[in-house]
């Protein structure tokens, strides 16, 4: 049985000036979707206190990737700032499986599945906590002791009508689609995790947000006065550029993955999208991505900000020597590839988010004719970024520059916005 580790007290008692809370909302309210209520997050701040923060994860899964990290990331930065973290893995809740954007009853895992994935997220946790600094929980603890009576009390303080309040649960009773009993108790079970933990803040995504305010209902019903601040994080977008980050969608970045994989993948998000990456996940202060972004402004090239960002995410997930040697491959592979030094940009105007390869092959004037261009894909003879490409409905998406090569000789340097 997986047990708790012991939280580690702040030493010193935080002081709390005006400017220090200042300074600190900025940090806590970076990337944050939403925070409720924001003016009870500034009283806890202004009592010079560590605030316990809370965040869960289910371990449905044995990896975790750069999606899941955006609330990991918030942790680590409210954890810089000398409040104390709890990372409840929810190996009681797990057993249920979280409903939320769900449009059908998720499959129940095994108790041994559940506590194999918990050891892998123990392991990676700590790729972005400090272990010194971080209390491991596991809900089991606590709902365990509930018994079928606790649960029953449990079950009576919410009504039929609250949740289905829940959107993903008010869509799938529209639709006529099965919404099983023990489903209504996972939004009370997160929040009672909330009682238990006796937590100031909770961080959860925006798709969360019913869970999350259960726990402060749920608190404030046990006589608890000031009851959690709720910090919404946006769910990050996938390699896409579109959808949510999944690996379902095979738009994800896993923290496991080679080092080189990793850099190459985030070379590949779109300049916009890279902002977003740097809010999220980024441990850079604000003032220095303010400054990347005047940088940018000024005509550094979004290539070299975007390099920063892969070295700092490939080194905290392996080592700085991976990460320069990720560079070097990349420089290699893309930099250093028998294309032209100067290429001339070709810009595509596209109104959706992506276009498709093919379409920019005969746009670029790379190939004659989609029927060639489909010709060239399928017999691997195109490369994009260095890499090759094969699959005829391979899209490309906007906002970033591609080097693409048709044959030997063949070579295009595309823009697409």
């Amino acid at each position: 049985m997986l047990k708790s580790t012991n939280p580690i007290k702040s030493d010193n008692p935080i002081k709390s000036t005006k400017l220090n809370i200042e300074n600190d909302l900025a940090i806590i309210c970076r990337g944050a979707a939403e925070i409720l209520p924001q003016h009870e997050l500034i009283n806890k701040l202004e009592q010079n206190r560590p605030l316990r923060v809370k965040a869960g994860f289910d371990p449905t899964a044995p990896d975790l990737h750069l999606g899941h990290t955006v609330l990991l990331t918030k942790m680590r930065q409210l954890q810089d700032l000398g409040h104390e973290i709890s990372f409840l893995i929810g190996d009681f809740t797990g057993l249920i499986g979280d409903p939320t954007g769900k449009n059908s009853t998720r499959p129940p895992l095994l108790p041994e599945q559940i506590q194999e994935n918990a050891q892998t997220y123990t392991k990676q946790v700590f790729k972005i906590l400090d272990v010194a600094k971080t209390k491991i929980c596991f809900n089991s603890e606590w709902l365990n002791k509930l018994g079928a009576v606790g649960m029953l009390k449990l079950a009576a303080r919410q009504t039929v009508a609250r949740m289905l309040e829940r959107d993903d649960f008010s869509k799938r009773f529209a639709d006529n689609r099965p919404i099983a009993i023990h489903e209504f108790l996972y939004p009370l079970l997160q929040g009672y995790d909330s009682v238990c933990m006796k937590s100031d803040i909770e961080l959860g995504g925006t798709d969360q947000k019913f869970n999350l305010l259960m726990g402060r209902e749920l608190q404030k019903e046990e006589g608890m006065t000031q009851p959690q601040v709720v910090i919404m994080m946006p769910l990050l977008i996938g390699l896409d550029g579109v959808n949510k980050m999944s690996k379902s969608l095979g738009n994800y970045i896993g923290i496991n993955e080679a080092p080189s994989e990793i850099f190459g993948k985030l070379m590949s998000i779109s300049d916009e999208l890279m902002w977003l990456y740097y809010d999220l996940l980024s441990l850079k202060s604000c003032s220095e991505i303010d400054k990347l972004k005047q940088d940018m402004a000024d005509g550094m090239n979004p290539r070299d900000i975007k390099v920063m960002l892969a070295l700092e995410i490939v080194s905290r997930y392996h080592t700085n020597d991976d990460a320069q040697n990720a560079l070097l491959d990349f420089e290699t592979r893309f930099k250093r590839n028998e294309a032209p030094e100067n290429m001339p940009l070709v810009e595509l105007v596209i109104a959706e988010n992506s276009i498709s390869l093919v379409s920019v092959l005969k746009q670029a004037n790379l190939v004659t004719s989609t029927s060639e261009g489909i010709r060239m894909l399928e017999q691997g003879g195109v490369k994009v970024n260095g890499d090759k490409v094969s699959d005829k409905g391979a899209v490309l998406n906007k906002g970033t520059e591609y080097i693409i090569q048709v044959g030997k000789r063949k070579f295009a340097r595309v823009g697409i916005k």
